[in-house]
C-alpha cells in the first residue's frame, strides 16, 4: 500500500513540475522594440544606423492643470503613450474610450502612466485639453493631456515613438488631416523602451495592451 501511495506521489509530482515548467516555457515575451525594428520610413536615418539601445528622449511639455511633465516624471514607470486631437471626429473618440478602459482597469497604480500628446498645440491649449480631460473622466496625475510647441512634440513622434513619417512632418500646419494621426498606442517600459505597438481602436489589441502592462508590472 505504502509503494503504491509513494508512487501515486511521485506521479504527481512529476505532472506538476511539468506543467510549471511548460507554463514558464510558455510565458509571453516582449520585445524590446529597437530602431532596427521598425518601418525605416518612420525613424530617422541616424538612427536606423544605431539600431539598437534605443530609450525615448528628453522632453517638457504641459498637461490640462497647466503642470510642467518631463520625462522625469514617468522615468522608472511604464507608461501608454497616444498621439491625438480634441477636435478629431473620426478615430479619436474611439481611441480616448479604449485609454479610458486603460485607466479603469489600471486604476490607482502609480506604476502605469497613460500619456496623450496632442497633434494639434494651436487649437488644444491648457484650458481646452483640461476640459477634454475632464469630460473623459482623466485621473489627475495618471492621465496626462500634453501640449506644447510643434516641433517638440513632433520630434517626439518622430525620434522616440516612431509615429511619424518624414512627409507628415514637412506639414505641421495640417493637423486636421490624418497624415499626422496614427492610431498606435506605445507602450514602453520603467527603462523607456519601446516593448509594443497597438491599435488604439480596437478593442482586442487593447485586452492584448493590458495583459502587456501586466507582465511589465511584474517582471523582475
Amino acid at each position: 500500500m505504502r509503494v503504491v501511495l509513494t508512487l501515486i506521489i511521485l506521479v504527481i509530482g512529476v505532472f506538476t513540475a511539468y506543467y510549471i515548467n511548460k507554463e514558464g516555457m510558455e510565458r509571453k515575451q516582449l520585445p524590446v522594440i529597437q530602431p532596427r525594428d521598425v518601418n525605416s520610413e518612420m525613424v530617422d536615418p541616424e538612427l536606423v544606423k544605431k539600431g539598437i539601445g534605443h530609450r525615448v528622449g528628453k522632453f517638457s511639455l504641459t498637461n490640462q492643470n497647466g503642470e510642467t511633465i518631463t520625462l522625469d516624471d514617468v522615468k522608472g514607470r511604464i507608461f501608454v503613450a497616444e498621439y491625438f486631437f480634441t477636435t478629431c471626429l473620426t478615430i479619436c473618440p474611439i481611441m480616448t474610450e479604449e485609454m479610458m478602459r486603460v485607466q479603469e482597469r489600471f486604476s490607482g497604480n502609480d506604476d502605469l502612466k497613460i500619456l496623450s500628446f496632442t497633434v494639434d498645440p494651436e487649437i488644444d491649449s491648457v484650458e481646452v485639453m483640461k476640459a477634454y480631460a475632464e469630460k473623459h473622466n482623466a485621473v489627475d496625475g495618471q492621465w496626462h493631456f500634453l501640449t506644447g510647441t510643434k516641433d517638440d512634440l513632433y520630434s517626439l513622434a518622430r525620434n522616440s515613438f516612431f509615429v511619424l513619417k518624414p512627409a507628415e512632418a514637412r506639414n505641421l500646419g495640417d493637423a486636421g488631416s490624418d497624415f499626422i494621426h496614427t492610431n498606435n498606442f506605445v507602450l514602453v517600459d520603467k527603462e523607456l523602451q519601446i516593448r509594443g505597438y497597438y491599435d488604439g481602436t480596437s478593442s482586442e489589441e487593447i485586452d492584448v495592451l493590458m495583459e502587456d502592462i501586466d507582465l511589465l508590472l511584474n517582471e523582475k
